[in-house]
């Protein structure tokens, strides 16, 4: 790239396109941070030249912590080398950063061997070499290691700036000095043009695989048939005008609110561009076109961030940075009584080994499929709760069930001859409407069922009871269709609730949404 060697904070090269990192972590994954056991410079940190215990990339570490609290940290010694220590924490990491400082010293074991030797014991992980120093004293790097960043010494703005262009933090003017690149690549407006299905698919699938973790990975036929929804879909491709390159897409679709077939609701379900095109306007570029078109369209009375159903991502990804988007106007800081500001949706993942045995079924309440007759019930019910809850959506996915033996997969709860409570079950390779919309149970595994949009009614006193034996219930049903896991969407809090009964996070999104 046109700044490989020049002094100051710049990404030298990213071809395994892990950068940033806040795109390829998820809760729990661990980074572990190799750095080279020096003496602090009085001159470049401003430590007391008498602190010789003072480890001068501690900055660093704690700079890393404050985007993603999983940091580990483990100095390496330039005269021992990589040692079975080291072995065992790189492959306890997710991704390695690995610092060097400088060119060896008279006896020292040269830093880029010992990270070419720990590059080999990453096998599949990434790796990110953050050399602290003029690149032309290190000899080629470029071949070797796939990710560099280079900062002009080892103080602690220069690594918190590390820090910052690790995760993608955007760096003050001060920062930084300008580089050729920043001049030459300046952010611009690009033209925005209509995706062709039948022709973009491919490079638009490519580029999913590439910006997204593996956390995000649909297969391409499930991927066709998420994005073609003829009458309710429509994604824009921002194009390199002179190659024709897909730079840049935008996914959007329109949903009816309720059941009154008239209000929708516009969801910018995905935005995503070429790692190396970031930062040029590209996104901008697309996120202000579809705004413009979801916003002329008639009926269209809110806006959101992800989608309803068809899902790609319930609402923003807790790996994208939510600033991007807080600077565009959509409302980011989680409000306690105003919903769609941002607040904490999690998908959650449960083996069925892991839940635990039930008591007695509370007096007078029984859990089966729902008969035939009972689905306009049903309906009424998604209707008012939908109403009630803002659950955008709901009904119409409900609604696509009448006149299908999908009907049985929703799963009623009833007290009295009177429904209470609701869930739509569903597995891959059925037929169902709500498998074909929500496509992370069938991806996980086919093992994997699904259960989604669980109505509880707000006049019964044993709401943790009545889910509890709900959800009881589909885990029986799911079972006897021989699946081992169930996956649940879009749950708004319960935390503790869940985690005691054996789920875990599968992701985690920000509810974000605004009316027109």
């Amino acid at each position: 790239m046109g700044t490989g060697r020049r002094q100051g904070t710049a990404v030298i090269q990213d071809s395994q396109s892990c950068l940033p990192l806040s795109k390829i972590l998820k809760d729990g994954d661990v980074v572990l941070l190799l750095t080279p056991g020096i003496a602090p410079d009085a001159a470049i940190t401003g430590s007391s030249p008498q602190d010789s215990s003072t480890d001068p990339f501690e900055p660093l570490g704690q700079a890393l912590a404050r985007h993603h609290p999983w940091v580990r940290h483990v100095p390496y010694l330039p005269r021992n080398g990589i040692s079975g220590t080291h072995v065992v924490h790189i492959r306890l990491a997710t991704t390695v950063v690995f610092v060097i400082s400088g060119p060896p010293r008279h006896g020292q074991r040269s830093q880029v061997a010992l990270a070419e030797i720990t590059r080999a014991v990453c096998e599949h992980r990434p790796q990110i070499i953050v050399a602290c120093c003029n690149m032309n004293d290190l000899g080629p790097l470029e071949s070797s290691f796939p990710t560099i960043i280079q900062i002009p010494n080892h103080s602690p703005a220069a690594l918190e700036a590390a820090a910052s262009v690790l995760f993608g933090i955007p760096q003050s003017p001060a920062a930084t000095a300008p580089t050729v690149q920043n001049l030459i690549l300046a952010p611009k407006p690009w033209t925005v043009q209509v995706w062709d299905g039948h022709r973009d698919l491919g490079a638009v699938y490519d580029l999913w695989l590439e910006c997204f973790p593996d956390h995000f990975k649909l297969n391409r036929f499930l991927f066709q048939s998420l994005l073609r929804r003829d009458g309710y879909a429509m994604h824009y491709i921002v194009r390199e005008p002179e190659t024709s390159t897909i730079l840049g897409f935008c996914a959007t679709y329109t949903t009816y609110i309720d059941s009154g077939g008239e209000r929708l609701i516009g969801s910018m379900a995905a935005i995503f561009v070429r790692p190396s095109y970031r930062q040029r306007g590209v996104g901008l570029s697309l996120h202000n076109h579809a705004l413009r078109q979801l916003t002329k369209t008639r009926g269209v009375c809110r806006l959101q961030l992800g989608s309803t159903f068809p899902r790609l991502f319930y609402g923003l990804p807790f790996q994208v940075s939510s600033d991007w988007f807080r600077r565009r106007s959509w409302p980011m800081i989680p409000q306690p009584t105003l919903a769609g500001t941002g607040q904490e949706v999690c998908d959650w993942l449960l083996r069925f080994e892991d839940w635990p045995a039930t008591g007695l079924m509370p007096s007078g309440l029984t859990f089966r499929p729902c008969e035939f007759s009972e689905f306009d019930m049903v309906l009424e019910m998604v209707e008012s709760v939908s109403k009630r809850k803002d659950n955008v959506g709901w009904y119409d996915l409900y609604a696509k069930l009448a006149n299908t033996m999908n009907i049985r997969d929703i799963v009623v709860g009833i007290e009295e001859g009177a429904i209470v409570a609701i869930a739509l079950t569903y597995v891959k390779n059925t037929g169902s409407p709500a498998a074909e919309d929500l496509p992370w149970a069938g991806m996980i595994g086919d093992d994997v069922g699904g259960v989604t949009c669980v109505c509880i009614a707000d006049e019964t006193n044993k709401r943790d009871a009545i889910m509890i034996r709900l959800l009881d219930s589909c885990i029986r049903i799911l079972s006897g269709q021989g699946m081992t896991k169930l996956f649940i969407d879009g749950i708004k809090g319960g935390d503790e609730g869940f985690q005691s009964m054996g789920f875990q996070k599968w992701a985690r999104y920000r509810e974000v949404w605004r009316d027109v």
